[in-house]
């Protein structure tokens, strides 16, 4: 049934009256999100829940605050929860590139750092006193007393017994040597030697060959005296080092009894000092090996004795929330930095960096999905983690290398970190279906809407979400007309009468808008003219395309006609997006039929410029003329339809009914008015279904007609069900009251042909015929003869056809 609809059903008003107070600063800001239930028990089940795989995907639209809202409940929920350890990298004294990670208890780790450093920096003073000190100096001077003594009687001895045998012991650059001797006590030269009678020579030699073999003897005695005696020197050494590191070491373990990794780590430490105790004498400055290098402090280093921090929750309230914004590798699992010195790449465990796994350890963390999965390594480690519960730092491009480096693989931290991926629906599917993994490891789907109900509970709370804007911005306090008008907006967002819109960052950009126009007006609170402003402005800034295309529709190069009546031709409505602006757009569809069997061809399909869904609803619309027009005889005909004037592709089936009327008309020859420009889907019944941005399409053909001024002439038919979908400019509903511009809305396509022809559409009798006189009428007769001129084309042939065979026939009988 045909409907013109009334001003009351093309806006949905919101009465100020309604709204329980004068300005936004008599009701208090909105503490919770409105809207979103399922999501937001979702999301409590999801952080509740202590299980493997239980991590969260928070899918929705751009703009529905799914951060704002999971920051929120998170620091909420972080408050009440334990804050977690501390997590410290210290030195491996058994294997130096792998350095160990401790955990202490949360906020010790820098109280650690500081020992250890307040510790060393002890030792530093105290061990060289140790060494200066009397004591020392007495024992020491002792034990190297005692061995020169024994050293010196070994080579007294065999001195005494060389000279009663006419040998001397004598030092040389190569060391003792022994040699013969004159009765004048001078050693023989090798020519005095060559001079001696045989047997004399031979007693020398023999004489010689002992005392050497005596002399061999005295060195290994030396020399086993010498370890003994650097034996006790390192035993002296470490016994008076001991009774300074000793108790100062224990000193700083009591502090950590209960912790014992720790008290295994301190033993390690003082045995390692008591090794390397030489590190703590004074050291003497060294040489550079080039002049125009300046060498560097002969002080050895103590950086293994050093803490590195990793992670410090000293300040945490309850257990870390971390939102990361930009999720590469690095920034989510750490790295070993390095520092370059004369060319040479160096690092140490001080040079492991923090990532934000490691930080959120024990609570939260937030990450944006796209982003996640941008960054080359990233996903695919979180996921390795998640399932391995640990979190290691890596050098992820060592397997791309030609040849290896050595670096340092620090031991990996337990994990247990909630994970919560923020995206949006298609990223959701895309991962869910083709990544086994990601199922298992994200259970939790929190789906957040894009648009609620516009009740006056939501209409309160919409309005106390103004309220908190002004006092996160620093905006003026809105007027009861100005959130009036606001929530008409948020309706138009949703583009429903009975919904409101829940992406509150496009909320959020008028509120500011409005708040500079009225500042610049010299006004106290924003007014509901200030809302108008910043839309006016906000539209008037991105709609110069729609401007453009109206403009070569008055100049006449779009071809669009709003004045007369046309055979086979109607005016179709589709939707531009620009993506920050869309607006409607009147479209000329045209169609012929001739005589044929070739049926309806879509000329876009032919010209493969056509999308699935208006292919789609060609068929459809073939499928209803031939239930319509053909239970009696066969469809006979060939149609074209297309789109003029289109040069790109097409897409939708909004224009199905526009198609229908266009391919009535041409086969009746009626004409359509082309005041009215038309919209809806349709089925095979023939039933007019919804479509989508009707508000745009009516307002696009509503400026298409103001270029040759509007004198009640014109309209749109829209399908029933798009009635609660309206939410029209203020313009559009002013002419529609003054009757200068008319809305109709239809349930079916024969709905629209009276005022479309000025013919009443007739219904079918019972013999499937229709009253003479009706639209449905002269379209079955000029079907009928189509039908018959394709007929009568093939009645010709059929006689050749015959007269030839009759001639064979005689031919053969003459044979």
């Amino acid at each position: 049934m045909l409907k013109k609809v009334n001003k009351k059903e093309l806006y949905s008003c919101c009465k100020p009256s309604e709204l329980p107070f004068k300005t936004t600063d008599d009701i208090p800001p909105l503490t919770e999100t409105i809207g979103q239930q399922r999501a937001l028990s979702a999301l409590e089940f999801g952080l509740g829940i202590d299980s493997h795989g239980f991590n969260i995907y928070i899918l929705g639209e751009s703009g529905t605050g799914k951060l704002t809202t999971i920051r929120r409940i998170l620091e909420e929920k972080a408050k009440n929860e334990s804050v977690p350890d501390d997590w410290c990298y210290v030195y491996n004294f058994k294997s130096p590139d792998l350095p160990c990670a401790l955990n202490l208890a949360p906020g010790t780790g820098v109280s650690f750092q500081k020992d250890m450093g307040e510790l060393i920096e002890t030792l530093k003073q105290e061990i060289p006193k140790i060494f200066e000190s009397k004591e020392y100096e007495k024992q020491r001077t002792k034990i190297l007393e005692d061995f020169q003594q024994k050293q010196k009687q070994y080579f007294t001895d065999l001195e005494q017994e060389a000279k009663s045998k006419d040998f001397t012991l004598k030092k040389t650059v190569s060391g003792l040597v022994l040699l013969p001797v004159k009765k004048t006590g001078e050693a023989l030269s090798e020519e005095e030697y060559e001079d001696l009678e045989p047997e004399v020579k031979k007693k020398v030699d023999t004489i010689g060959k002992e005392l050497q073999d005596k002399l061999d003897d005295a060195i290994r005695k030396v020399r086993k005296e010498e370890k003994k005696i650097k034996h006790l020197m390192v035993q002296l050494e470490r016994q008076a080092a001991l009774t300074s590191v000793g108790h100062r070491i224990d000193e700083v373990k009591v502090k950590y009894t209960e912790n014992e990794k720790l008290q295994k780590y301190f033993e390690e430490v003082k045995e390692d000092i008591l090794e390397h105790i030489a590190d703590f004498k004074p050291q003497e400055e060294q040489t550079p090996v080039l002049p125009f290098m300046k060498p560097d402090k002969s002080e050895p280093s103590f950086v293994k004795y050093s803490v590195n921090v990793f992670v410090n929750n000293r300040d945490l309230k309850g257990a870390p929330v971390v939102i990361e914004n930009n999720p590469t590798y690095y920034n989510l699992f750490g790295r070993v930095e390095h520092k370059l010195q004369y060319g040479f790449a160096t690092t140490d465990f001080t040079m492991i960096k923090v990532g934000s796994l490691q930080t959120a350890n024990g609570g939260y963390l937030v990450v944006d999905a796209l982003e996640l999965l941008k960054n080359i390594f990233s996903y695919d480690a979180l996921k390795r983690t998640i399932k391995e519960k640990e979190i290691k730092i890596e050098d992820v491009w060592e397997q791309y290398r030609l040849m290896s480096t050595t670096t340092l693989k620090p031991q990996a931290i337990p994990f247990n970190v909630k994970i919560i991926l923020v995206g949006n629906p298609r990223l959701y599917y895309m991962l869910y279906n083709l990544d086994e993994e990601y199922r298992e490891l994200f259970k939790i789907k929190a789906d957040y809407e894009n648009r609620m109900d516009r009740n006056s509970e939501n209409t309160i709370k919409y309005a106390s979400f103004v309220r908190t804007k002004c006092g996160e911005r620093d905006l003026l306090p809105f007027d009861r007309d100005a959130v009036a008008r606001v929530i008409e907006y948020g309706s138009r967002l949703a583009e429903h009468q009975g919904k409101l819109s829940a992406k509150f960052s496009e909320v959020a950009d008028i509120l500011r808008e409005a708040d500079y126009w009225s500042r610049l007006s010299k006004n106290n609170v924003v007014t509901a003219v200030d809302i108008e402003k910043a839309l006016n402005e906000k539209i008037y800034r991105s709609n110069k395309v729609e401007k453009k295309i109206l403009e070569a529709t008055k100049e006449g190069s779009i071809l669009i006609a709003t004045t007369g009546s046309v055979v086979g031709q109607a005016n179709g409505l589709s939707v531009l997006d620009l993506g920050d602006y869309r607006f409607g757009m009147p479209s000329r569809i045209t169609a012929r039929t001739y005589a044929g069997r070739a049926g309806i061809v879509n000329i876009e399909r032919e010209t493969k410029m056509s999308g699935k869904i208006h292919e789609k609803a060609v068929l459809i619309l073939t499928a209803y003329l031939g239930g319509k027009y053909a239970t009696k005889h066969s469809l006979s005909l060939t149609a074209s339809l297309t789109f003029e004037q289109l040069y790109g592709g097409i897409e939708g089936d909004s224009a199905t009914c526009a198609e229908v009327y266009t391919l009535l008309s041409s086969i009746s020859e009626v004409p359509l008015k082309q005041s009215y420009a038309i919209t809806g889907s349709m089925n095979q019944h023939g039933e007019v279904q919804p479509i989508g941005g009707v508000n745009e399409k009516i307002e696009g053909f509503f400026e298409v007609c103001k270029l040759n001024g509007l004198n009640g002439s014109h309209g749109v038919i829209i399908p029933r069900k798009n009635l609660v979908n309206l939410m029209l400019r203020k313009e559009v509903v002013d002419a529609v009251e003054s009757g200068k511009f008319n809305i109709y809305a239809i349930d079916t396509v024969e709905d629209g042909i009276e005022i479309l022809t000025g013919l009443k559409p007739g219904k079918m009798k019972k013999d499937g015929t229709y009253p003479k006189g009706t639209f449905n009428f002269t379209v079955a007769e000029k079907l009928k003869e189509l039908g018959e001129a394709l007929k009568a084309d093939k009645e010709p042939e059929n006689n050749t056809s015959n007269n030839r065979a009759e001639k064979k026939k005689v031919t053969s009988k003459k044979k």
